[in-house]
């Protein structure tokens, strides 16, 4: 087990509750502060020590960021007092999913401050923050990577690490456009399978028992047996993404026509009110497109014909 020591962490959101409530678990004290006086007081029940200010979360030897956006990152690490008031020597380990160009503005800032700053984004969602399986890909300087790492695999399962500048940026943004595109293949695929009257079981359990039934496609499948559609990672922060992911291709002089097309689907899904959903919605999408309607339970077993 790793050494125990004083964490910081800014932003207890869906994702920054769950793996900061685990490394309390695991015996670390984690100071924790966010914007919302709730979810401080749902993390301090998780054993997250509230910190009345960011100043006081900021304190310590390595302090975590999980915040939702550029702008966000860019109000409390550029604009805000986060580089201003950390120790010279303590590290800073920015987890969320951001684009390249805000990332390199905060590594710039942090050399100049003394401090070593990690690219740190987690893959996974929020339903498997809380049982350390997450992965996550990092880049920054190597030593404060070899300090970070013990505490890294207290809520990840495995950890990459790419380079010392921004290499995890890209990585995560390559990832969730796999993601992406995936979910919006499975959506016409399950569609154009009820199009050809198979039933709704039938082309999940083909979808995942073929040769393109990858840990993602298993996963979906399992939601969508029952068509649930409650949201691990909405269709709204997928579009965020994949803004993301477009700027980033551009900002290379790289062409994205799937990562474009992909975009425009939850641009479609988020102006139909789904924005909250989950983003498998995207066979919602699909299915009103197309003139169905959601199928009925009809046939046996639970089954949705």
């Amino acid at each position: 087990m790793a050494e125990t020591q004083a964490l910081g962490w800014i932003g207890l959101g869906k994702m920054g509750l769950p793996i900061s409530a685990r490394l309390a678990a695991a015996g670390h004290d984690v100071f924790g502060t966010d914007r919302e006086q709730q979810r401080i007081s749902e993390a301090s029940d998780a054993g997250v020590k509230p910190a009345a200010t960011l100043e006081e979360a900021a304190r310590h030897g390595i302090v975590f960021t999980s915040l939702p956006d550029d702008n966000a990152l860019r109000a409390v690490a550029l604009d805000g007092p986060l580089l201003h008031v950390m120790r010279k020597g303590s590290i800073l380990v920015e987890t969320s999913t951001v684009s390249p160009g805000v990332s390199a503005e905060v590594a710039q800032a942090a050399d100049s401050a003394g401090i070593a700053y990690l690219r740190a984004p987690v893959s996974g969602n929020a339903a498997i923050a809380h049982t350390g399986n997450l992965t996550c890909f990092v880049s920054g300087h190597r030593a404060a990577f070899d300090t970070f790492l013990p505490v890294a695999q207290g809520f990840t399962r495995a950890q990459k690490y790419l380079g010392t500048a921004e290499e995890a940026r890209y990585a995560k943004l390559a990832v969730n456009l796999m993601i992406a595109v995936s979910a919006a293949m499975m959506g016409e695929s399950v569609v154009l399978a009820r199009k050809g009257n198979l039933a709704w079981q039938d082309i999940l359990d083909v979808l995942t028992n073929s040769a393109v039934g990858s840990p993602m496609v298993h996963y979906k499948a399992k939601s969508l047996e029952t068509r649930d559609f409650s949201s691990t990672f909405s269709c709204r922060q997928m579009a965020k993404d994949l803004d993301l992911i477009v700027g980033a291709g551009h900002a290379t002089e790289m062409a994205m026509p799937i990562a474009s097309l992909t975009r425009e689907i939850y641009g479609a899904l988020v102006g139909r009110g789904e924005g909250e959903a989950d983003f498998i919605s995207t066979v919602k999408l699909a299915e009103w497109s197309a003139g169905l309607g959601e199928p009925d339970l009809e046939q046996t077993g639970g089954r949705l014909a």
